[in-house]
């Protein structure tokens, strides 16, 4: 890819840069950008559910090998210049986990539930965990504790995405209450990027209790 076509390609997150807010808050929305994206999964696997297995399985390896040589001091185009732009200190200076268990939670949301508690695992994974992140980082002021750094305000925002995503598939206002419920308790452990794995099975999990 030439180096022009390359900076057409990052200019939207270039312009996120170039606003004048704290380097963690644009680092956050870069990396949940990307995060919330997974949320197309549902409607490529209701084209396709095979053809979508393997692009999230082929973008998963692609990923690992580029991540890999990219620690090894050996840049990929655009993979290595994204994950450097949506990665946050505590992932200086090694492998950077995220993508790569956004991808398995995906897959396993897919092969493990049917198609409405898979959509409903999917979207928690996307929309939950990603604005639980992003609106703690802007908003968040009162922590919760023993969490790692878990706010009020994030948590908030995750059973509200949670909620409703699953209600807008179940159409029942208990299921996505305790499907909500289940997905937030998950989100708050201090879990790192194993959330993107837990939560979306522990969803799907509560999801079936309600599904037909």
């Amino acid at each position: 890819m030439s180096s022009i076509a390359e900076r057409h390609l990052f200019m939207p997150f270039q312009l996120v840069y170039s606003v004048v807010i704290p380097t963690s808050i644009r680092t956050e929305l870069v990396r949940k950008s990307i995060h919330m994206l997974v949320a197309l999964v549902p409607v490529a696997a209701a084209i396709s559910l095979g053809m979508t297995m393997a692009l999230l399985a082929a973008g998963t390896l692609i990923y690992t090998y580029a991540e890999a040589l990219r620690c090894r001091g050996t840049k990929v185009v655009l993979i290595s210049r994204l994950t450097a732009m949506a990665s946050r200190e505590r992932d200086l200076g090694r492998f950077v986990l995220g993508p790569v268990t956004l991808g398995l939670g995906a897959m396993l949301a897919l092969l493990l539930y049917p198609a409405p508690a898979a959509s409903i695992a999917i979207f928690a994974l996307a929309f939950g965990d990603g604005l639980a992140s992003l609106i703690g980082k802007l908003f968040g002021r009162v922590r919760i504790p023993y969490t790692g750094g878990k706010t009020i305000v994030g948590s908030a925002a995750c059973f509200a995405a949670v909620f409703f995503s699953a209600y807008l598939i179940t159409i029942d206002t208990g299921a996505a209450f305790v499907i909500a419920l289940v997905a937030t308790a998950v989100e708050m452990l201090p879990l790192r990027d194993l959330d993107n794995i837990l939560m979306p099975l522990s969803a799907g999990s509560t999801a079936l209790f309600f599904l037909p």
